[in-house]
């Protein structure tokens, strides 16, 4: 039976040159991988809060009278997307080379009730980036490599392994030549923009079903900031088209960029965050990039969950929350009251731990690291997944 390599060959008429396959993952030096994005800046000049304060707010007595009423927690769903990556050939048009990289992604939100966690939804995606030179009729892109993507599927190999694959995604060639441009970061791009678009619709399909609300927060691993897509569902390539549907969400990043934090007047500011007391969490910082996120703007803030003195660096056991403003809430800030309830709900998350489990443990809220674990479980192994191609 034809691997898929060569069934893409074939229906794009490319000449494939079966080079070694591996996981990016597994290649490249060490390096800081942040949630957020690396070059923003949070700047505390404008209060993001009704109450507008400079000092830390300890919220140790509200999460634990919290604790003792035995109310249930703000926090319900917890939603989680992650991604595999893989260089599995290289491929000729028009006598250039090209990487084909594949991925599996995988989203899932777990739910919460009567302190058992259990499956709310899941999809599991597996996508493979092609440049788009591979259009060489110049149909139109999403017509084009639908139609591919639908040949593929047909294929004996994928249908005896009842193995999907959800879309053949082009990556743009049209800065080839440039010294800062890598092929192979353009469709790892691609990738986790598909699955960004997928994250997107799960939370739109969970208000659709509404299961959020006032009482029942969802958690989202990592940040809220989605940039506009120029490809994808037409409905979601924007947060100004869905950020009503982010009413009842808080985004949760374990890593961070300290370097990025300023104070009022402008100068770095990253030691008051690393000097942050523990269950404490910072003032809400109020921010926005109109040339990357459009008008939407943020609540952002911090809280300390572990003793700095228990952990290996100054910004372990410290994450960024972020929540979208709307209504009164961009004229007038998030109300204070609100920003402290949802602070100390994430604070009386943080046991158990996962010590031991995952370096990132004194960051992790333990409800997000098991819908974590759970959508890791799902991947096909590497094995198998590389021996399709």
């Amino acid at each position: 039976m034809a691997k898929i390599m060569e069934i893409i060959e074939k229906q794009t008429k490319g000449k494939s040159y079966r080079t070694y396959k591996y996981s990016y993952d597994s290649i490249g030096l060490p390096s800081i991988n942040y949630d957020d994005d690396s070059n923003k800046t949070i700047k505390w000049k404008e209060s993001g809060e009704t109450n507008i304060s400079k000092n830390p707010i300890d919220l140790k007595p509200l999460a634990d009278q919290l604790q003792k009423i035995g109310d249930k927690p703000l926090l319900k769903y917890f939603l989680d997307g992650s991604r595999r990556v893989f260089k599995v050939d290289d491929i000729a048009y028009n006598n250039q080379v090209f990487p084909v990289v594949a991925g599996q992604i995988g989203i899932g939100c777990c739910s919460r009730e009567q302190k058992c966690m259990r499956k709310e939804r899941f999809y599991r995606e597996l996508v493979l980036a092609l440049p788009d030179k591979a259009n060489a009729d110049g149909w139109n892109d999403a017509a084009y490599f639908a139609a591919q993507t639908e040949k593929l599927n047909n294929s004996e190999e994928l249908k005896r392994l009842n193995l999907h694959f959800s879309a053949i995604i082009p990556y743009s060639t049209s800065k080839i030549g440039s010294s800062e441009v890598k092929l192979d970061n353009l469709a790892i791009a691609a990738i986790q923009d598909y699955m960004i678009e997928a994250e997107k619709r799960m939370v739109a399909e969970l208000v659709k079903d509404k299961r959020l609300g006032q009482d029942s927060y969802l958690l989202k691993d990592g940040s809220l900031e989605y940039k506009d897509m120029k490809s994808g569902r037409e409905d979601l390539r924007t947060l100004q088209k869905i950020k009503s549907n982010y009413h009842w969400v808080i985004g949760v990043s374990k890593s961070f960029n300290p370097a990025s934090c300023l104070d009022y007047t402008g100068k770095p500011n990253s030691n008051y965050i690393a000097n942050l007391p523990v269950l404490h969490r910072t003032p809400v910082a109020r921010y926005e990039n109109r040339e990357f996120l459009g008008d939407i703007q943020f609540g952002v803030w911090y809280i300390r969950l572990r003793d700095k003195f228990r952990t290996q660096t100054p910004f372990d056991g410290v994450v960024k929350v972020e929540k979208i403003m709307l209504d009164n809430e961009i004229d007038y800030g998030i109300d204070s009251d609100v920003i402290d309830v949802i602070s100390a709900n994430i604070i009386n998350e943080r046991n158990p731990t996962c010590y031991g489990t995952d370096r990132r443990w004194a960051n992790h809220l333990y409800p997000v690291f098991l819908t974590e674990s759970y959508v890791k479980s799902k991947y096909i192994s590497t094995e198998m997944f590389l021996h399709l191609f």
